[in-house]
């Protein structure tokens, strides 16, 4: 007789509406007076004070004197926290925090980061948030950056093991601010935004793989009401899209493509904003467009074990897309969105493109291929190509692109590339106010003669790897029209050991908060910067 097996039990992603779910944990404002019955009623606590606090602070607060006591018994220094337990029979687990008066907006969230964490070690089941005696704008902010390092600290990424702990969240959080915490709901919606984006990238290769991402855009598209329309490879071949392609050739299956997800806002009263009826449908006024490389082999020009050993991270970028889109469509943003994805993995086989291959890109440019690594620019090339047919007003996109970018700025910034040099002074207080740092790297147009071919429009990049940060920005500008603002950012902070500013997981979701201040800037402005009124 036939020897009869188990059937394999196939390993399967948690359901997205489960995942959409657990993005937040749900917070609200109390009164700004934290009592000692109402401090008592909350497992954890989480108090803000200032570096010197007055008499009158002291005595405002539950426990006051012995707060007083152990606060003085040693040398204090903004930053700095310590715990307690007060409330009846110790009930409360208390943080205290030292606030900085002065401080940047990323070095309140890196201390928020450090509080958020001791807050939650106990696993409490509610949490209070409150500050003492702290000056109005140091308060808000500082509050702020604490809901934002709470809100990350409590989202559990994905994990697959066999006999899983139970995980004890926190199901409550409770911010003492009365009516004077402004900024509250896009700190909220950038969190949701950011904790997307690290879980859909912390994913394992064989778990987001192309087939696997489109499912999960179709549900998110569904569960958030937005439009989805999914470029495969047989209609991009029909468009001409040479440069996607060469990448998504090599691969196994044919599953790679470009998906695009479109927000449009609602009228008051919950109805879609529609075009009249004699009129073309509005395009969007921003497009978010994100590298999707779900693996990175390098292809032909094969990476080593250990530059290979992560390349399951190298959809960073899509993922902020999916992440700020998120956050947009939270916020209720009046602006029309599309979300470009280009989806593929960069494999190694007999099909995967070559160096010295020559192809031609969506929109007729030929492509001289240099080094296959070089991938996330060939497929952003026919993506960005895409969105920029529907005339935005503006393109970002996204990109784990080069490793120059992390030599160049640790992972500590990310690199900002535009067509719109004037406005560098507006994209580089976006990353100062949001935590989310960025440095714009010059966009020269003499740049391009080391992209200069002898057998195609252009390189791919250069031999030699020198500036290919620069060189890769300046590829890609060559696909949006320079009627486009278009701002391009590499993202070196991306991923980074320990985390970053408030995340404290290696995948940071770098973008979700830099994208939300930098639209409400404005960005891009109507009128260029210097531009005189005729």
């Amino acid at each position: 007789m036939p020897i009869r097996l188990p059937p394999v039990r196939p390993v399967r992603l948690p359901p997205l509406r489960r995942v959409l779910g657990s993005l937040l944990v749900p917070a609200r404002k109390v009164g700004a007076r934290v009592g000692a019955a109402g401090l008592a009623r909350h497992a954890g606590a989480l108090l803000l004070l200032p570096p010197n606090p007055a008499a009158r602070d002291w005595a405002a607060l539950p426990d006051g004197a012995v707060l007083r006591d152990v606060f003085s018994s040693t040398p204090r220094k903004p930053g700095d926290w310590f715990e307690l337990r007060v409330g009846a029979r110790a009930g409360t687990r208390l943080i205290v925090a030292i606030v900085a008066p002065e401080a940047s907006a990323f070095e309140r969230l890196s201390a928020a980061g450090k509080w958020a964490r001791a807050a939650l070690a106990s696993a409490p089941a509610t949490l209070l948030l409150w500050e003492q005696g702290c000056e109005e704008s140091a308060a808000a902010g500082a509050l702020l950056a604490a809901v934002a390092a709470l809100q990350a600290a409590q989202f559990e990424l994905a994990t697959f093991k066999s006999k899983p702990t139970p995980a004890k969240r926190l199901q409550a959080l409770d911010i003492a601010a009365g009516g004077r915490l402004a900024g509250l709901e896009q700190t909220l919606a950038t969190a949701a935004g950011n904790n997307l984006a690290r879980w859909l990238t912390a994913l394992p290769p064989n778990q987001l793989d192309a087939r696997s991402y489109r499912r999960v855009l179709e549900q998110f598209a569904r569960r958030l009401g937005l439009t989805y329309t999914f470029y495969g490879e047989g209609r991009l071949r029909r468009l001409g899209a040479g440069a996607f392609l060469a990448v998504s050739q090599g691969n196994a299956t044919r599953a790679a493509g470009i998906a695009c997800l479109s927000y449009r806002p609602r009228r008051r009263g919950g109805a879609r904003r529609a075009a009249p009826r004699t009129a073309a449908p509005a395009g969007p006024d921003v497009c978010l467009v994100g590298k999707g490389i779900c693996f990175d082999t390098g292809g032909t020009n094969l990476k080593p074990h250990k530059s290979m050993l992560d390349m399951h991270t190298d959809m960073e970028g899509s993922a902020v897309a999916v992440g700020s889109l998120h956050a947009l469509h939270r916020l209720g943003s009046p602006l029309r969105v599309d979300c470009w994805l280009a989806i593929t993995e960069n494999s190694i086989g007999p099909a995967a493109y070559k160096p010295q291959d020559v192809i031609r890109a969506l929109d007729g440019t030929t492509i001289q291929v240099i080094h296959t690594d070089a991938e996330g620019r060939m497929v952003l090339a026919d993506t960005l190509a895409l969105a920029a047919r529907q005339r935005p007003r503006a393109i970002i996109d996204y990109a784990t692109l080069t490793g120059a970018c992390v030599y160049a700025l640790t992972e500590r910034y990310s690199g900002a590339f535009t067509n719109r040099p004037q406005e560098r002074d507006t994209l580089e207080a976006a990353g100062a106010s949001s935590g989310e740092r960025v440095w714009c790297f010059p966009m020269d147009e003499d740049f391009d003669s080391d992209l200069d071919s002898s057998v195609a429009d252009l390189m791919q990049c250069a031999a030699d790897g020198k500036g290919d940060h620069i060189l890769a920005a300046r590829f890609l500008g060559r696909f949006v029209p320079k009627a486009i603002a278009w701002l391009h950012l590499d993202l070196s902070a991306g991923t980074r050991a320990g985390g970053l500013g408030h995340i404290g997981t290696d995948v940071t979701g770098f973008g979700v908060r830099y994208t939300i201040d930098l639209l409400n800037r404005g960005w891009p402005a109507r009128k260029p910067a210097g531009a005189v009124r005729a």
